[in-house]
């Protein structure tokens, strides 16, 4: 059986050295690194993972517990989350939570039971973040993805409330005054932030809050599509139409389309989430896109220095979105 000492012997080194190598523990100079890495080449040395979880050794795996099949905005996160991984020379473990948190929980149990590092997560609108509990539990390295949930962990996400504000506030500059807000899923930060967000730039043109124009879509299409149908059922329906994620905006389109309106001219549409088809949306979509490539890479740094520093200062990092104004919001 070819080993670490089988390769240490071949490049004329200690198998600490080989070691390091392999696990970059330590620094080691170039030429050693080099001729380790050939050796390694040449016998066809291949490093047991498995023994060295079972070892308590790093097994250089990250897991990652996001919805990222049924969320093209989720996907891209964990495309920019993946790159960073290889970057680091890390393994990225993906475990879809579909948004449930009975599963989430199982999938956290799996990945750690795996051996990870450490793991990245989107939390769902468990109401006892039982997942969270677990990982606080068991000392797992974590950092929460998108979503805010209270100090205990390193978390990164978008300035939710100031974008809303902002992109409402587009609304209300083009005379809009009856506007309606297709909120996400009760519970989780970002649904929170926004709602607070939608209703801060009401109060700053002195817009009334009516919370008739404020219906759930639950981050989905849709339940979001069955919320612009009641809200354009309504006696004095609105004007226009700010959704809190892109699935609630691809349903709101669906109802619009559905009732006959056409988009600006007989109501304006606009949303979070930039996504590849909205530049080529009939019309194009005015949206709110969130660094998705920013998110990803500085979950994984912030996972990466959670795991080398267990007891560092706890981070809560909030990036900024980008308001891009195309044709879909028109004059009242």
């Amino acid at each position: 059986m070819i080993t670490m000492e089988t390769v240490a012997a071949a490049a004329g080194v200690s198998t600490s050295t080989v070691s390091h190598v392999i696990n970059k523990t330590r620094k080691v100079h170039p030429d050693t690194e080099r001729a380790v890495l050939d050796a390694i080449e040449r016998v066809g040395y291949s490093p047991n993972h498995l023994a060295r979880a079972l070892a308590g050794a790093p097994t250089r795996t990250v897991g990652v517990a996001i919805s990222a099949l049924s969320n093209h905005y989720f996907a891209t996160v964990v495309q920019a989350i993946e790159a960073e991984c290889a970057a680091s020379g890390l393994m990225m473990l993906l475990a879809d939570t579909h948004e449930d948190s009975d599963y989430e929980l199982k999938v956290v149990q799996a990945l750690h039971e795996r051996r990870v590092d450490g793991i990245l997560i989107a939390p769902t609108a468990d109401p006892q973040h039982r997942a969270l509990d677990y990982l606080r539990d068991k000392g797992v390295p974590t950092v929460l993805v998108d979503r805010y949930v209270g100090t205990t962990f390193d978390q990164v996400g978008v300035e939710s409330r100031d974008a809303a504000q902002t992109l409402v506030s587009h609304v209300i500059g083009l005379g809009h005054r009856r506007i309606a807000f297709v909120s996400g899923v009760a519970g989780l930060s970002t649904t929170t932030e926004r709602l607070e967000g939608y209703r801060l730039a009401l109060e700053a043109a002195r817009i009334k809050f009516d919370p008739a124009l404020v219906r759930s879509g639950e981050s989905r299409i849709e339940p979001a599509c069955e919320a612009v149908k009641h809200l354009l059922s309504l006696d004095t329906p609105p004007t226009a139409l700010v959704t809190g994620n892109n699935l609630m905006t691809i349903g709101s389109m669906q109802a619009l389309r559905a009732a006959g309106l056409i988009v600006p001219k007989d109501i304006s549409l606009v949303g979070f989430d930039d996504f590849d088809w909205a530049e080529v949306f009939s019309p194009r979509l005015t949206v709110m896109a969130q660094p998705v490539d920013e998110l990803g890479t500085k979950a994984v740094r912030l996972l990466t220095r959670r795991i080398a520093n267990p007891s560092a200062r706890r981070q809560t990092v909030r990036l900024a979105p980008t308001l891009r104004i195309r044709d879909s919001a028109g004059a009242a």
